[in-house]
């Protein structure tokens, strides 16, 4: 028993270290670092002045819920795209063409983020190819720019958490036993209906998991609102930034990491709450 319990201590001893070093250590470290008002005359105090800071500045807590907000419309806009395309791979598409379809879902995401954003704004800028088509049809008299812009970032966003959202969707509806849609067919109900009260049920733990990863991959993203929402894209990670990298101020950049990582938190549980889902059913997608 005892060698048994060693065993599983041993076959735990990567996730707690990684769990624990990378994870809990840095975050609690970060809430410490928010906490300290450092003084070189005083030495380092405890402090809520970075956080008080964060309310008094109407820069900051509009750029945080700007990011909320846009975190929010982004994660669902990726499931209204995603669930029609989870929907076919998983109960439409047969043999070959189901592989092939999963394929070119995952294809883009063999590449970087970076290399991916690039090549958004090469379609979008101004002398891109968007803006081209466009002018060759008549359409436009003008070249237009598209890039740098909440459109854009949008754009961006749903195009990164597509593939995050599909492969839990069709994990999900890959379960539901077609009997059931039938079942539903026969018993007089119409595609609505059945969509309502068959399949967007049983999909829900895939719905919340995939909404769970794309709003947290849209709140925190820096990369994406950094490029094609241009410098005046007001996105809250690019204000954490500028405090650690642009100002040297880890107090302050340290407070707005928590505020962050309490405001993911609390709509992540909100979600939770509001669709009856518990986390283990969903991360279990």
């Amino acid at each position: 028993m005892t060698n048994s319990r060693w065993h599983f201590y041993l076959f735990l001893s990567p996730l707690l270290l990684w769990l624990g070093l990378l994870v809990i250590w840095p975050h609690a470290n970060m809430l410490d670092v928010s906490l300290t008002e450092r003084s070189y005359i005083k030495g380092n105090s405890f402090s809520l002045k970075h956080y008080r800071l964060f309310f008094e500045q109407p820069l900051y807590w509009l750029t945080y819920v700007r990011t909320a907000w846009v975190a929010i419309l982004t994660t669902l806009m990726t499931l209204l795209i995603s669930f029609p395309v989870a929907y076919y791979i998983a109960k439409i598409a047969k043999g070959r063409s189901k592989l092939v379809l999963f394929l070119a879902c995952i294809l883009p995401f063999w590449v970087s983020e970076l290399v991916r954003a690039y090549g958004w704004m090469i379609v979008l800028r101004e002398s891109g190819l968007l803006s081209g088509l466009l002018l060759s049809l008549g359409i436009i008299s003008e070249p237009v720019e598209f890039l740098y812009n909440d459109g854009a970032i949008l754009l961006g966003l749903v195009y990164s958490g597509m593939l995050f959202m599909i492969v839990p969707l069709v994990s999900a509806l890959d379960s539901l036993d077609n009997s059931y849609i039938e079942a539903g067919f026969d018993l007089g109900g119409n595609r609505w209906n059945i969509l309502r009260e068959i399949v967007i049920p049983h999909a829900m733990p895939g719905i919340v998991s995939g909404c769970i990863i794309v709003f947290m991959l849209s709140l925190g993203n820096y990369l994406i609102p950094n490029l094609m929402g241009g410098k005046d894209s007001l996105w809250f990670t690019e204000q954490i930034f500028t405090q650690f990298i642009t100002r040297f101020n880890w107090e302050q950049g340290s407070a707005f990491g928590i505020l962050l990582l309490t405001l993911s938190s609390l709509i992540v549980w909100l979600s939770l709450k509001v669709t009856r889902q518990s986390l283990s059913s969903t991360m279990g997608q």
